[in-house]
């Protein structure tokens, strides 16, 4: 693993245990290039810190667990698993209080030492089904049992 690998690791890993983790998002400048496109065009470290300030603020005691980290070439693969307590509103979905559990991965594609792109996959649906916004497959099965729907 070359020097600028363990570099592109230690900043991926920055974001999530020093920045969300620590509530730090003002300094996401530090590791967010000005180039930065997030995963829905999002731009710049404002890009990045729009999201990620509403799922804290939805959920206060979100912590990122870091399952997985590898890096090749300009990327950084992360695999991760955040738990919280959904205590604020999100997407338009009111606070349920229930904790949560989500799984997810990035790649980031770094350049001079910061992340200039992103592009990832978490479970939205189980997401959803946690929060209550969507009924769990158990529940859907047993109402489509009771409506007699063939």
């Amino acid at each position: 693993m070359t020097s600028i690998h363990e570099a592109n690791k230690k900043t991926v890993r920055s974001l999530f245990e020093d920045r969300i983790n620590a509530g730090k998002l003002d300094t996401l400048a530090d590791l967010i290039s000005d180039e930065y496109v997030g995963p829905q065009g999002e731009r710049g470290p404002a890009g990045m810190a729009k999201p990620v300030g509403a799922l804290v603020r939805a959920f206060p005691d979100i912590r990122y667990t870091i399952d997985e980290l590898m890096a090749e070439d300009d990327r950084v693969a992360i695999r991760w698993t955040w738990r919280g307590t959904h205590r604020g509103a999100f997407q338009g979905f009111p606070a349920s209080n229930r904790p949560v559990e989500n799984a997810g991965t990035a790649t980031f594609q770094l350049r001079s030492g910061k992340i200039v792109r992103q592009w990832q996959l978490t479970d939205r649906l189980g997401f959803l089904q946690q929060i209550g916004a969507v009924p769990a497959v158990a529940d859907l099965a047993t109402r489509l049992q009771t409506a007699n729907v063939p």
